[in-house]
Parts: structure tokens; sequence; C-alpha cells
């Protein structure tokens, strides 16, 4: 992968099966309103996230690997707060899970989401927040924060 697709990792003490439940549980963690809707846990599931009138992005599962790997392939984007709306179609969130000793290790890139799109700052800001904040949150704690800190 380019590195300079956004990327951050998180280092958990539960197992990697753990793990892939609750990455499997996106309209847990990925926040907002109304937020996810379609199923997200089986290979070839299209669920669709929605944050207001602001983001909407279809997702189709490509790639399941119990306890190693998701793939979710944007099959459609509409970001209103940039002038390409469609800055996500055609990129890839991947998921990564591996066992380090007693703990487990969640790379997540998201491929395409490079600083040369206009909704890069933007974007992996968000994406710092639902991977280390609510993502780490149901892994480890079963919660997520209350409210996203720019609503």
């Amino acid at each position: 992968m380019n590195e300079q697709n956004y990327t951050t990792t998180i280092i958990v003490d539960q197992t990697p099966s753990e793990v892939f439940a609750a990455i499997n549980n996106a309209r847990t963690w990925w926040t907002g309103k109304p937020g996810v809707t379609g199923g997200t846990d089986k290979l070839g599931d299209e669920f669709t996230y929605r944050y207001g009138d602001v983001h909407r992005s279809t997702h189709k599962i490509t790639e399941l690997v119990k306890d190693k790997k998701i793939v979710w392939h944007t099959v459609e984007a509409q970001l209103n707060f940039v002038p390409n709306k469609s800055e996500w179609t055609g990129t890839d969130i991947v998921f990564e899970i591996t066992k380090l000793g007693d703990q487990t290790v969640v790379r997540f890139t998201h491929v395409g989401l490079v600083p040369a799109i206009q909704c890069y700052g933007d974007c992996s800001g968000a994406w710092g927040y639902y991977i280390n904040e609510c993502l780490r949150g149901l892994i480890t704690s079963g919660q997520v924060p209350a409210h996203e800190p720019w609503a």
C-alpha cells in the first residue's frame, strides 16, 4: 500500500475475534445521524453511512477473512463539503488484524485517502476519531463516546 494513504493503528488487549466482531458492528462505532444502514458483517454486504447532509457513502464488503482482514470498497460517495463530492468513490477501507503477544493490532488504511485530495484533512481527522476513540472504545469497554467532537 502507498504510504500516503491515511493509516492509523490501535493496539488492544482483546482477542482478534473480539476485534473482528467489533469492526463488523460498524453501526455502533461509525456514529453520526442517521449513521449506518444495511448489512456490515458478511462478504458481499452493502451498507450506507450518512452524516446529516454532509456525507453519504455506500460500501461493499469485498474481503472478509475471519479475525484477520476486512475490506470495504466505496461504491459511491457524496461528500458535500468539498468541490469534488465523489472523492471517496472507488477507494478501499482496509482493516488488518494481527496478534502481537497478548494483544491485538488493528491497522486501518483508507486506500485512496491521500494528502492530494481536498477532503484529506477533514476525513483523516474524522477517521482518527472514529478508529482511535469510537472503535477502540467499543473493543475495550463496549462503549463509544456520546457525540462527535465537531457536532
